[in-house]
């Protein structure tokens, strides 16, 4: 069994449920007289990265998140986030669950990958685990972890490893499980056998594209972030001013993240749901009452999603997203005139 494939393995064994690597450059370096090894060339796939990128900022479609305007040549190019980087070894967490949220009237509603614990936190320390596992089977190794919290293009590596391919909704879609993976990688010095680059399957389906409430994805895989629902109620910072009023209505009872464009993709048919006891939902995330939420302080916002990805909202943007789901719930509830 080869290296990679025990790396694999191990992965799997942690509970992973997706696991591929991909190689960081197909260019390699090349000897000069004096027996030096000059710089990997910049890859054509490398250089992609970089084009997608910088055409997606130039255009704005970042909204307020900066981070993401700071150095793009290191945010495509894993060798400058970890130097002789050679692989990148991809994986996945199903965070699926048999349940579904509660919809009547006066309740809201959190993306499915918010139910549970803050992903961050489980995937990242398993991901540690696997760091370890990999010194114990290559001491020369230098490896570095991430999951969402590194300039890393994270589903483009996932894509190029064969986990998944980037949907018509710029989330990665696998064809075993669905949408419902949350990423994370390795980035090693070790060179390991690749794994095939996953397939566009999404054909002429427009499902996500029809789906979405606020026509964020402005043309195939390509979301304009300050249109996203996701965006204007997590990362969008201020008050319901900060939000378009031709926004504010499509957002209906969401009070942090969307799930309607992963919602509509036909190869959610096939996804089995998790084995992660950590992303089951809590009762709060499943059936978020938007009466009783509109009354927290801060110390009992804190406590009260102290291990949820929702505390990322701050109680200020959290309140802000209450009213506007409950402004919605009144509009949609009150009778409309006959034109």
């Amino acid at each position: 069994m080869s290296l990679a494939e025990v790396i694999k393995q191990e992965a799997r064994a942690l509970g992973f449920d997706a696991v591929g690597i991909a190689h960081v450059s197909d260019e390699q370096g090349t000897a000069d007289p004096g027996g030096e090894q000059s710089p990997p060339a910049q890859s054509p796939f490398l250089q992609r990265l970089l084009d997608r990128l910088t055409d997606w900022l130039q255009r704005g479609h970042h909204g307020t998140m900066g981070w993401l305007e700071r150095t793009p040549e290191k945010r495509a190019d894993p060798r400058q986030v970890l130097p002789g980087c050679r692989s990148v070894i991809s994986v996945g967490m199903t965070y699926l669950t048999e349940h579904r949220a509660n919809e009547q009237p006066g309740y809201g509603r959190v993306a499915r990958y918010a139910w549970g614990q803050d992903y961050h936190k489980v995937v990242s320390n398993k991901l540690k685990q696997l760091e370890a596992r990999i010194a114990n089977l290559a001491p020369e190794a230098h490896t570095r972890s991430y999951v969402d919290t590194g300039p890393i293009m994270e589903k483009a590596w996932a894509e190029r490893a064969g986990l998944g391919w980037i949907g018509k909704h710029s989330n990665l879609v696998s064809a075993d499980h669905g949408s419902w993976l949350l990423l994370g990688e390795v980035l090693t010095t070790l060179e390991l056998s690749p794994d095939e680059p996953a397939t566009d399957l999404c054909g002429s389906c427009t499902l996500c594209i029809q789906a979405c409430p606020t026509k964020a994805i402005v043309q195939p895989y390509v979301v304009d972030a300050t249109r996203c629902i996701s965006y204007l109620t997590i990362e969008l910072r201020g008050e319901a001013s900060m939000i378009s009023p031709d926004l504010q209505p499509g957002m209906g009872n969401k009070i942090f993240g969307c799930d309607d464009c992963l919602d509509v993709c036909p190869f959610n048919l096939r996804a089995e749901p998790t084995h992660e006891a950590t992303f089951q939902p809590s009762p709060v995330s499943l059936a978020p009452n938007l009466t009783e939420l509109s009354q927290l302080d801060e110390q009992t916002f804190q406590t009260l999603f102290q291990r949820s990805p929702i505390r990322r909202a701050k109680i200020h943007g959290f309140r802000r997203n209450i009213a506007i789901a409950q402004k919605n719930i009144r509009h949609s509830s009150t009778p409309q005139p006959l034109n």
